[in-house]
């Protein structure tokens, strides 16, 4: 539309011009021009624009340990969306729709495929191969202070279900046991372009609708310290207890304080750290859950080099630590455990950035459990579970537009 704008104003001018040379005929002419550009982008403002975006993509992994269900999660989710090994398989395909004006924005995000049912299993009414991931508005009482209300993806966390906004393709344990989105109210308050908070109420973690009366809190402080450093130090506190048969909502709490950062050390080389700490009593939405409060956490460790304009190299080394049990990463006789993984990502560019693809290593490595006759993590080819590590070599296929 700005091409269109500009071509109408060098047409406008040149043709006053030839009617005649005198200057306040030239004066006028150019004002009305200026004038007529001006409606039209005030126009466009109050119309908005409309964009659509998406990306698809599919992977193949290689597990070393060539388990005999072809599996990569292990006795429990080792693996969050790259779960299968040995075969080609759909990750995810997203559309998404936005309109934005100077004073709001709109967003529906739908997903579909095999990880929408993965990213989505806390709406059990869309557990099927299409997904809400998100949808919601924003509206920006001024340049400062805006709202949102909908459903909208997580702010904890470093990594997002989104692949293409990822370096690497496989994706964190913190990631994994944190949540994925929120459907409620956030308000947000930029007190300068260094520095904003935003908090909001929520009704709790990754569902559409809510198993209780309670509401949660969700807040982010952003900082940047310094150019090309951001930090964001980002809370989670709800009640995910089911009421008891006689509707009484027990007391519970679900509670994460999670530290994202990342510093651009050079046009080359990007610097991250993701931390996270988080606490649970009681009931977690009818799964159960300790009658004293028990801890989880763990870090990653990020780093990534663009070689070329068409290739990067980024490592991830992570510990997460679920000791306590409390969350879904468990051993193969349910009890509490933790795990380092090492990751090596591959990141090559073609079709002007439209295509992405991913050669990856990754390594998980568990504690040995003592005894021969204990399963251990990780499933062999005979099915028994006699591994403590796991080993994948995969290639992930994304197209973006």
């Amino acid at each position: 539309m700005r091409n269109l704008y500009c071509t109408v104003l060098s047409l406008m001018v040149p043709v006053c011009g030839i009617a005649g040379n005198n200057t306040d005929d030239k004066k006028e002419s150019k004002e009305t021009a200026l004038v007529s550009v001006t409606e039209v982008k005030e126009n466009e403002e109050v119309k908005g624009v409309f964009s659509f975006s998406g990306y698809l993509d599919s992977y193949y992994s290689a597990n070393f340990n060539k388990p005999k269900s072809r599996s990569n999660t292990g006795a429990s989710n080792a693996r969050v969306f790259d779960i299968k090994s040995g075969e080609f398989q759909l990750g995810l395909a997203q559309a998404k729709v936005a309109y934005t004006n100077s004073k709001s924005e709109a967003v529906v995000d739908l997903t579909f495929g095999p990880n929408a049912n993965m990213g989505n299993y806390g709406n059990a009414i869309f557990s099927t191969a299409l997904a809400i991931k998100q949808a919601y508005f924003t509206y920006n009482f001024t340049n400062k202070f805006s709202m949102t209300a909908g459903q909208f993806g997580t702010h904890i966390g470093y990594e997002v279900i989104d692949a293409p906004a990822n370096f690497n393709y496989s994706l964190s344990n913190l990631f994994n046991n944190g949540p994925f989105y929120h459907t409620g109210l956030k308000a947000t308050y930029a007190f300068s372009d260094k520095v904003s908070l935003m908090a909001g109420v929520v009704n709790n973690v990754d569902g559409m609708g809510d198993n209780n009366r309670k509401k949660g809190i969700i807040s982010q402080l952003f900082i940047a310290p310094v150019a090309d450093w951001n930090v964001y130090l980002n809370f989670m506190h709800s009640n995910e207890a089911n009421p008891d048969s006689l509707g009484n909502e027990p007391s519970a709490f679900y509670r994460v304080i999670d530290l994202t950062t990342s510093y651009q050390v050079s046009e080359k080389l990007l610097l991250g750290v993701n931390a996270a700490f988080g606490g649970q009593k009681g009931d977690y939405q009818g799964s159960g859950g300790p009658s004293d409060t028990e801890t989880w956490g763990g870090f990653a460790l990020y780093s990534n080099l663009a070689i070329t304009d068409q290739f990067g190299l980024g490592a991830r080394y992570e510990y997460f630590n679920n000791d306590s049990g409390v969350r879904g990463l468990v051993n193969s006789q349910g009890a509490g455990t933790h795990v380092n993984s090492y990751t090596l990502t591959g990141n090559i560019a073609l079709a002007d950035g439209h295509i992405l693809i991913k050669p990856e290593f990754r390594l998980d490595a568990y504690p040995k459990l003592s005894g021969a006759s204990e399963a251990q993590q990780f499933e062999d080819s005979k099915g028994d579970f006699t591994k403590n590590s796991q080993t994948t070599f995969g290639m992930a296929f994304i197209y973006q537009f």
